[in-house]
């Protein structure tokens, strides 16, 4: 399933950032939420979505692969599309919205809905209770992200070079050093930087380490470029233009720099695609 990973967070955010900011929240509808609710994925008290009501949008910030939408009054929506989710902006007639876990209606009849695939999270949260937000407390965060000014060749080695992990334990999942990069950014990575997903930190060279960091930062802009993912969906309702270097679509196929076959591995509880040839296992 396709994951909302950074690159398309940051999307979703500015587009957002065009269209709703100064905008009303005048009602909101909840359908089809009884399963993400007992899972933990909105509000345990969904009355807590009547804050969102008379409320005026802000500001609206994307950090790693969670969206802040900033409102008055110190009232915070936040939504973690994670897996497949979808974030729509509507304009005119409201019969023609698709399905919905939340459906914000603004004062001026424009409409903005949410619907979570698989995991993720919608929750209505006040700044003071940010921190109670597992989804918000993990990407905004001290971690590293790779479209921070900060995000420097120096500041990542000293994170990364000591580590005695591998590559997926600390570029993926809650033990990562940086935030918004999940098992399909992380194959096209490690695949640009002709890395193995088993190597670890410590053991690359100065050069690995360089090119590693330069794949990070090559990746998240050419997908951001290009609209996202090929199966994203933006909030008009627009498909990504970036076609995955590896990952479940190269089933079957070449590398396209040695000929050699793609191989497919499980590892890191998920299962990457790579080449053998070009992504050697040099320890």
């Amino acid at each position: 399933m396709m994951s909302i990973e950074l690159p398309e967070a940051q999307i979703l955010a500015e587009q957002l950032k065009t269209v709703i900011i100064g905008k009303k929240v005048i009602n909101y509808q909840l359908e089809d939420y009884e399963k993400m609710q007992k899972i933990g994925f909105m509000n345990k008290n969904l009355n807590d979505f009547d804050r969102l009501i008379n409320k005026i949008i802000s500001n609206i910030i994307a950090r790693g692969n969670v969206i802040r939408i900033q409102m008055t009054d110190q009232v915070n929506l936040i939504i973690g599309p994670e897996y497949g989710g979808i974030i729509r902006f509507y304009e005119g007639n409201k019969h023609h919205l698709h399905k919905f876990h939340l459906l914000l209606t603004f004062a001026d009849q424009t409409y903005l809905t949410v619907r979570l695939i698989s995991m993720g999270g919608i929750f209505a949260s006040l700044d003071k209770e940010l921190e109670s937000v597992y989804l918000f407390r993990r990407d905004f965060s001290s971690k590293l992200s790779p479209i921070d000014s900060t995000f420097s060749i120096e500041g990542f080695r000293n994170q990364f070079n000591h580590l005695n992990r591998n590559l997926k334990s600390i570029l993926v999942g809650k033990d990562a050093i940086i935030v918004g990069i999940s098992n399909s950014a992380f194959q096209d990575i490690i695949f640009r930087a002709k890395l193995h997903p088993k190597r670890k930190a410590s053991s690359l060279t100065s050069q690995e380490s360089e090119a590693l960091y330069n794949a990070i930062r090559d990746l998240i802009n050419e997908r951001m470029r290009l609209g996202g993912k090929m199966d994203f969906i933006d909030i008009y309702g627009k498909k990504g233009q970036y076609v995955p270097m590896m990952g479940p679509n190269k089933k079957g196929t070449t590398c396209k720099n040695c000929k050699k076959p793609i191989e497919k591995i499980s590892f890191g509880g998920g299962q990457i695609y790579l080449c053998l040839e070009c992504q050697k296992d040099v320890e």
